[in-house]
């Protein structure tokens, strides 16, 4: 199954996804390709800028809308585009605390070189979920975004 994929219908302005993945970390990496891709075509963005994201909270979904929130929070404050996520994401069961140590790569918008796509504006609570569920006998991850453009 592929990590994500673009819903249609859902909303009329705006675009829809739903990613997946085996853990939190392969469904935050889905997620944020997912709102890149809609953003760019990452194979048009070079590597050459990077930063390193880290967050915690009590409630997964929280913490996942944070990291897609964030990707898009950069992209408009320092102009930058992005051509892979990297996410590593615990749980301590003692605290119930999520961490998230996220890693972003790109390099600034320059529309001579990059193929640009539409300018997503935010992460929405519209129809947003994120649930864990079992697909073959195995834990799986599963997030729906609409995103606002």
């Amino acid at each position: 199954m592929a990590p994500f994929i673009f819903l249609e219908n859902i909303v009329l302005a705006d675009a829809a996804f739903e990613a997946t993945g085996d853990s939190p970390s392969e469904l935050f990496e889905s997620a944020a390709q997912a709102v890149i891709e809609t953003m760019v075509d990452p194979r048009t963005v070079a590597a050459t800028w990077h930063r390193i994201i880290k967050r915690q909270d009590g409630d997964l979904a929280s913490l996942l809308f944070d990291w897609l929130s964030d990707i898009v929070y950069l992209k408009d404050a320092e102009g930058v585009v992005f051509r892979t996520a990297e996410a590593a994401v615990s749980h301590d069961a003692a605290s119930g605390i999520w961490r998230l140590r996220g890693t972003l790569a790109g390099a600034p918008i320059d529309v001579g070189r990059q193929d640009l796509r539409a300018d997503v504006k935010a992460v929405t609570k519209h129809l947003y979920e994120v649930r864990r569920g079992e697909r073959s006998g195995q834990e799986t991850w599963l997030a729906r975004v609409v995103l606002d453009i």
